[in-house]
């Protein structure tokens, strides 16, 4: 008995494997199905199970609680957890003073719009916000986008009040646009920002932030208001004539410090306290350095003076018409989707970590809502920014309190110490940005993501390249459609696998993954591993046909023919009534070529659009219907062995006359 009739004997003893019918679902009419679609759609997380079997007063405070989660953890805050907010709120403040400063300056705006950023929002977290780690504040990547964006249109140095107008307004529809993708649970959309397309978008902005530094860092006075690379380095060394050694020597030796502590709290994280306080040591001592030196008068610049009092109200400042309405809307646009993507990554990360839940629509809406209010008093895009939750966590935070420790040191320092920051050197505002930002180049993860997938690694150089060669907006458009390509790629070429039996079993598996598995003869057993839909129609029956004809050429070979086509369905989750064509026009086909088509495990949605649209039973009968591929073949070879017996004895019977 040669092997394939040993292959077909023993799949024809299977013929007692007890064949379970496919039923479609049970029947829902249109708006229970569209009722079920819109909740796992937009409340996969389910937030109004709470409320079910409550009374109205429990139901009223269960909403409370839910909107301002302060009232969750605010009833049961004790002495002993403000002692650990404490210090970690004082910690991030000694972070939060000098980085704000740095980071409106990067962003082109007052130095002082850094410190109102720092003070508001956080007030604003700290009632509307989920998690108890992230530090609120201005960051290194939407201050560069918003000043680098604004800038194409309006000159920061020419029309200072223009430039912040413009800014304020951005910031305004950066934090409509984050709340209403949280009211409205829209939060996939920032999931296009794929982890790749970050990893290479921040290593590039951080390579460019540390760029722009050279300006401080070097003294020059003259310098390009272009982003890129080259335009950066060539406007460098066209102004060597203006390099301050001074101001070489002096950022060197505080990068330096600043650049040793960060290790040291690396290496040993219980000394995360030395890293946190050393950007406001460092502006501390080349403060009181520059004021015993009258370093203006040795070329290296300083702040200058600083206005006193808290945050102002803006809401008059705001800019509706004009030809810049476009430009702050797309601003707005891109900076509140950076922000609200870096807040809600960092958040989650420490969520993990504190082994604690986080709603990402809730942070959206207060991430959105902060925003939307810090327009109001002349504070810019702010998000939870990596370095400081770092420290904060690191300290100890126990609650958002932290974030209000923090805001009354910075109002502290808005009220009376102002005055202290008037001599700080710019450089060293300077040094301090390229430390924090160092941090965004993340290699390890890039290689990682080179180890496992090579488009992913293309996608993340993309970004990185574009950004550091064109520009930030650019490159981060550029890697967003190189990832949808990628998707497009997938819906519309769909992964289809030949399907063979592993020996001694009815399990089947894809042929390549599994070399032991075996092909059936009289059997084409495919998988297709996607919903079917007017996208990849096409595809699929040029790629299915395909199959058939290298079937056929092998049993050709083999003196074998081809008699069933079998399509294992169980990852096709959706179809359309262009994927129902598909099947009309498949079971055309095979009946021309005398090859009968079956299905398998065909999910609710898919059989009972089927069933709907074959009312006559014309291509779906029951009996090319099975729930797995082993009952299938069982069934169709007892049925092909049942013929063949008929057959060879019809064929033996001798006429009589």
């Amino acid at each position: 008995m040669d092997s394939n009739t040993c292959t077909m004997h023993s799949h024809c003893v299977q013929m007692t494997m007890e064949i379970h019918q496919v039923v479609p679902p049970p029947h829902k009419s249109t708006l229970q199905k569209l009722k079920v679609r819109l909740k796992e759609t937009f409340f996969p997380d389910d937030p109004l199970r709470q409320f079910k079997g409550q009374t109205f007063k429990i139901k009223l405070i269960l909403g409370a609680k839910y909107m301002f989660p302060i009232l969750q953890w605010g009833p049961n805050y004790s002495f002993k957890l403000f002692k650990s907010d404490l210090v970690s709120g004082l910690t991030i403040a000694s972070l939060a003073i000098p980085q704000g400063i740095s980071y409106a300056k990067l962003a082109n705006l007052p130095p002082i719009v850094g410190l109102y950023s720092s003070f508001v929002p956080p007030l604003i977290y700290a009632v509307l916000g989920s998690s108890r780690d992230l530090a609120v504040g201005p960051v290194s990547i939407a201050s560069l986008v918003l000043g680098s964006m604004l800038r194409q249109e309006v000159s920061p140095s020419a029309d200072p009040v223009l430039f912040l107008q413009l800014a304020l307004t951005a910031t305004l529809f950066a934090g409509l646009f984050q709340a209403s993708l949280g009211i409205l649970r829209l939060g996939f959309i920032i999931d296009f920002l794929s982890k790749a397309i970050l990893i290479g978008f921040m290593a590039g902005a951080a390579i460019i932030v540390s760029l722009q530094q050279l300006k401080s860092l070097l003294g020059i006075t003259h310098f390009t208001k272009q982003m890129g690379l080259i335009p950066v380095m060539s406007s460098v060394f066209h102004n060597i004539h203006e390099w301050s050694w001074q101001t070489i020597v002096m950022g060197i030796c505080f990068l330096v410090l600043l650049l040793i502590a960060r290790h040291v709290s690396i290496r040993k994280p219980k000394l995360f306290w030395v890293s946190a306080g050393a950007p406001l040591m460092c502006v501390i001592i080349s403060t009181v350095l520059a004021f015993a030196i009258k370093a203006q008068n040795h070329g290296i610049s300083v702040i200058g003076k600083l206005h006193e009092g808290i945050n102002p109200f803006s809401w008059n400042m705001l800019w509706f018409h004009g030809s810049h309405r476009g430009l702050v809307m797309k601003t707005g646009l891109i900076t509140g989707i950076l922000s609200l993507t870096e807040g809600i990554a960092v958040g989650r990360t420490f969520a993990a970590l504190g082994q604690y839940k986080v709603d990402g629509n809730k942070e959206m809406m207060a991430i959105g809502f902060m925003n939307v209010v810090g327009s109001f008093t002349s504070c810019y895009v702010t998000t939870g920014a990596f370095s400081r939750s770092a420290v904060n966590n690191n300290a100890g935070a126990k609650t958002a309190a932290s974030n209000i420790v923090m805001s009354v040191t910075v109002m502290v320092t808005l009220l009376f110490l102002m005055p202290l920051f008037q001599y700080t050197p710019n450089v060293v505002l300077g040094a301090i940005i390229v430390t924090a930002v160092i941090g965004l180049i993340d290699i390890p993860s890039a290689c990682h993501i080179w180890k496992i997938d090579k488009f992913d690694f293309l996608v993340m150089l993309t970004a990185f390249l574009g950004v550091i060669l064109f520009s930030v907006q650019e490159g981060l458009a550029v890697a967003v459609g190189l990832s949808t390509f990628r998707i497009l790629l997938q819906i519309t070429r769909p992964k289809t696998v030949m399907m063979g039996n592993i020996p001694g079993t009815d399990i089947y598996r894809n042929l390549h993954q599994y070399k032991e598995a075996t092909r059936i003869p009289g059997f084409l057993i495919l998988s297709i591993e996607a919903p079917i839909n007017f996208a990849n129609i096409t595809y699929l029956n040029d790629r299915t046909l395909r199959w058939i004809e290298e079937e056929e050429e092998d049993n050709i070979k083999e003196l074998s023919s081809l008699r069933f086509l079998i399509l294992e369905m169980s990852a096709v989750s959706a179809i359309d009534t262009s994927g129902i064509s598909l099947f009309k026009e498949l079971k055309a086909t095979m009946e021309k070529k005398g090859i009968e088509l079956v299905l398998v495990n065909p999910l609710a949605e898919v059989i009972e659009k089927l069933k709907k649209a074959d009312e006559a039973n014309n291509f779906i009968r029951a009996d090319n219907l099975f729930l797995t591929v082993g009952e299938a073949v069982a069934s169709l070879s007892s049925t092909m062995k049942s013929q063949s017996t008929t057959t060879e004895e019809a064929q033996t019977i001798v006429p009589h006359y």
